[in-house]
């Protein structure tokens, strides 16, 4: 269980344990490196002769122990948002730590403990999720658990626990998978759905029948530090019929498989990005129980993020730093001006925009889109999987892009996926 990273490295420490050592504790110091989101310790037991020695591990930080397996286990995991059973997930702090060896039992000749200790860094790289899915806490089929296996054999990074007014499912979900839970709430009024991300109990009580009610219960949510994102606003059966001069941060312009109301959603936040606004687009398949088209992870959230935590990764949403694609295989667009990104306000205006997009198939379609329409319409010849393209800013406030593609089960183009614009100094733009 934990992650697997490039960034990482490890340590070995052996030690000794005399027989004469028996029922004592002893630590193996080491020193946790600055910016570590993950440590992993293996022990190895070496016996010496044919009796066998018995070794309880356990680890403790600077200030406290952060966990202990006994002789239940050989190795654990410690993540900034999860761990092993019978370890505390949390705040890695550099410095020193170590790791507990109780010598429960120690044959007369001794035995050699090998620890390999691994450090996984923090570095900023693409994490997938879905951030509008349903379970058992409110009208959903799914256990958290099965959840985080469905995640997890898709090849997804987290989830957002989106229940309908209900926070019960933030204290319940596992911390021994290698799915993140977000925590989050869909605040479902009988005039619209917004999800409140990043608090376990966001509001205390859901029942909004006035504007005036609507913008206390935001006030409550975002003094609880939770974001806000408009959820499916065109959706023709909980579509958003409240005033739209209201607190949130982001829109979901994608909800579930391509239809009609999404579209009327894009185009709805394609209007938002002309007129200045900063309106961050994310997606969520709002997978309620199993169907053959709404399906945890379609659409996928890319995020570009230097953690698997809410708080990092909710802030780089917060950022623009978002991708949205059909599934979790992509096809994935990297929109790049110098050093900025999808989200990122571009000063260079003499810089070029370079657009690459990955997994496209035969026919796809690719659009790149600014404040003044379809700049440019590509469709990907036989035998090309990626497309690179290259172009000056111009008189642009923005550019975006999406990539479209035929599915012969609906007759017709349905978006394949989209990125979030690069806006550009020429504009005057305000964060919504």
């Amino acid at each position: 269980m934990g992650i697997d990273q490039t960034c990482s490295m490890h340590e070995i420490k052996t030690r000794f344990i005399s027989s004469n050592e028996e029922g004592l504790y002893i630590e193996i110091p080491f020193t946790l490196p600055a910016d570590t989101e993950q440590i992993k310790v293996k022990m190895e037991v070496i016996q010496e002769g044919l009796a066998s020695s018995i070794i309880d591990l356990g680890v403790k930080d600077q200030n406290r122990i952060r966990g202990w397996s006994g002789g239940a286990r050989s190795e654990f995991f410690i993540h900034q948002a999860k761990a092993t059973p019978g370890y505390l997930p949390g705040e890695l702090e550099a410095g020193d730590w170590a790791v507990i060896l109780n010598a429960y039992k120690v044959a007369a000749k001794g035995c050699t403990v090998k620890l390999t200790i691994e450090y996984t860094l923090e570095e900023f790289r693409w994490l997938k999720g879905d951030l509008h899915t349903h379970s058992v806490h409110s009208d959903g089929t799914f256990t958290l658990r099965e959840k985080a296996d469905i995640c997890e054999e898709a090849g997804l990074d987290f989830i957002g626990l989106t229940d309908h007014n209900a926070a019960s499912q933030n204290g319940a979900f596992p911390r021994d998978v290698d799915t993140l839970f977000i925590p989050g709430m869909e605040l479902t009024t009988n005039r619209g759905h917004l999800n409140l991300f990043g608090v376990k109990d966001p509001i205390r009580d859901f029942r909004v029948n006035t504007m005036e009610e609507l913008h206390s219960v935001l006030k409550e949510a975002r003094e609880n530090g939770a974001y806000i994102s408009l959820n499916h606003p065109y959706c023709r059966n909980t579509g958003w019929r409240w005033d739209w001069d209201f607190d949130y941060d982001w829109v979901e312009v994608w909800n579930g498989p391509w239809r009609d109301e999404n579209q009327d959603a894009l185009d709805w936040w394609h209007d938002q990005l002309v007129s200045g606004k900063r309106l961050v687009a994310v997606g969520g398949s709002d997978a309620h129980r199993p169907h053959p088209y709404v399906i945890h992870g379609m659409p996928t959230t890319w995020v570009y993020s230097k953690s698997l935590t809410s708080s990092e990764i909710l802030q780089s949403i917060d950022k623009g730093h978002v991708v949205l694609s059909y599934s979790p295989k992509g096809p994935f667009i990297s929109l790049t001006c110098g050093i900025c990104m999808t989200g990122d306000v571009c000063e260079e205006t003499n810089l070029p925009v370079q657009l690459n997009v990955k997994d496209v198939q035969y026919s796809d379609v690719v659009k790149v889109i600014s404040n003044q329409g379809i700049e440019q319409e590509v469709m990907i010849e036989e035998g090309q999987d990626s497309l690179d393209l290259s172009w000056v800013v111009g008189n642009r406030s923005f550019y975006r892009v999406e990539v479209w593609r035929y599915f012969p089960e609906a007759k017709s183009r349905l978006l394949e996926a989209l990125c979030n614009p690069i806006y550009f100094s020429v504009g005057i733009f305000r964060k919504k």
